[in-house]
């Protein structure tokens, strides 16, 4: 098999990991050696300042010593197999960033013979770019689980960022479908990695040229939708996560069904994207808002409204904290107001000091005021014909295409109980753990529920 066969199938297989996003390093081009993390890019991840740039994405091998049910790799499932070479791989990723198609390598594998002996060949391809072509790119790995210590010590060295991916978020659900992975694999990679660059840091203020070890740091995935696991479990191991390890993202990927399994949702069910691009806001909250996973989801309601998104969801369960002030409220208070973010509630504090805020006023400093226009005051008025009730506040904050999906509520008043029929008719709301939509009782039936899912 040629080196562009392998690529076909390699890349191919590695589609399926999310976690591949560049950013946090600023490393510049170097007078003799190759590549930049921070030139212009023509592709598909993005850097810290929003520059899309293009990654090689591809595993080491796609053959895999796991049966893991949910993956496309797993040891029993009938499919074509290869592996790179360490030589090919660092060969093939050099000529095309010559050729200006890539800035940089994502690189997975499955585990092939042992977690070792895969390590050993992702390293030694890293160490043939970096040494003997002196490439000087954004390099990302998937650590392998279970690989030992000095392996990731290495790998540390070599990479800009690692991950090390979670998979499932409990240790029964792991237990189930990944039997041969245990918590204490994943766990511990991640810890060795966090201390390492701790230690790093405290190695640079004394030795300005130390080597930099994972200087884009840490990041790790959780699939959605393969297990019956709730928003609150996700979002709390998330907020874990965040404080233990100093992961700098916790990626989602919702459950696209490739395996037919007893254990996993029907093939026939779509993937639950709406609960993924729901978490990914519910993530932004937690890292840039100050909000905790119990105010978002709790265990009483364990799983979030797919129908709005979880600020407003918040919002409207809290409105007796609004309206606010806006020429006095707090920085951390503004932050929670829909339609305010981190910049325009900068800019307000910033503004504020030297005029007198207006609704007009907002609109100019970035803030959305179909939503803000709900739960702020300016001067002590609220916004013309606003009435801060449930229910007005509520059809504020859904859009026209909205109101007229939602099925027919008693009289002309729409309560905060009609949005979960909206969202069952906008193909949005899970109905079963697992967050597909629905199958009245059976995954068996999915097929005839299928729907598009518009974000």
């Amino acid at each position: 098999m040629d080196v562009l066969e392998k690529l076909a199938i390699l890349t191919d297989a590695a589609k399926y990991d999310v976690a591949c996003t560049s950013s946090g390093v600023d490393r510049s081009g170097q007078p003799g050696k190759t590549g930049s993390t921070v030139a212009s890019g023509i592709c598909h991840s993005f850097a810290a300042d929003g520059r899309c740039i293009s990654l090689l994405k591809v595993l080491m091998t796609n053959q895999c010593v796991y049966d893991c049910k949910y993956c496309v790799n797993r040891t029993s499932r009938d499919t074509q197999r290869t592996a790179f070479a360490p030589r090919e791989l660092a060969d093939l990723t050099i000529n095309f960033y010559r050729r200006n198609y890539i800035e940089g390598l994502f690189l997975s594998s499955g585990v092939l013979k042992s977690p070792d002996y895969t390590m050993e060949r992702m390293i030694e391809a890293i160490e043939i770019l970096r040494t003997e072509y002196s490439f000087n790119g954004y390099i990302h790995v998937k650590s392998i689980p279970g690989a030992d210590n000095s392996l990731i010590q290495r790998m540390g060295l070599l990479v800009d960022r690692m991950s090390v991916n979670i998979e499932l978020p409990s240790e029964d659900s792991l237990g189930q479908l990944a039997p041969q992975k245990t918590p204490e694999a994943i766990l511990r990679p991640m810890g060795l990695i966090r201390a390492g660059i701790e230690e790093n840091k405290s190695d640079l203020v004394v030795y300005r040229h130390a080597p930099k070890f994972v200087p884009a740091g840490q990041s790790t995935q959780l699939i959605i939708g393969a297990t019956p696991d709730s928003d609150h479990r996700i979002l709390t191991l998330s907020e874990g996560l965040y404080k233990k390890y100093n992961l700098k993202r916790v990626f989602f990927s919702a459950y696209t069904p490739i395996v037919d399994d007893p254990m996993l949702p029907s093939l026939f069910s779509a993937p639950p994207l709406l609960r993924e691009h729901r978490l990914y806001q519910a993530d932004w909250l937690l890292r840039f808002y100050g909000f905790t996973a119990n105010e978002i989801v709790d265990a009483k309601n364990p799983n979030m409204n797919l129908a709005i998104d979880p600020k407003c969801n918040w919002a409207l369960r809290h409105l007796d904290q609004f309206p606010i002030e806006v020429s006095r409220a707090s920085y951390e208070r503004l932050l929670r107001v829909p339609g305010i973010g981190v910049l325009s509630a900068r800019k307000i504090v910033q503004a504020r000091r030297t005029c007198s805020l207006t609704f007009e006023g907002l609109r100019k400093l970035g803030v959305v005021l179909k939503r803000a226009r709900f739960f702020v005051t300016c001067q002590g008025k609220v916004d013309e014909g606003v009435i801060i009730r449930p229910d007005t506040v509520l059809r504020g904050l859904l859009s026209k295409n909205d109101l007229r999906m939602l099925p027919a509520a008693s009289g002309d008043q729409m309560t905060f109980l009609d949005v979960p029929d909206m969202a069952r008719s906008l193909g949005g709301m899970p109905v079963n753990a697992y967050g597909y939509l629905p199958e009245k009782g059976t995954r068996e039936n999915a097929k005839q529920y299928e729907f598009g899912i518009h974000i």
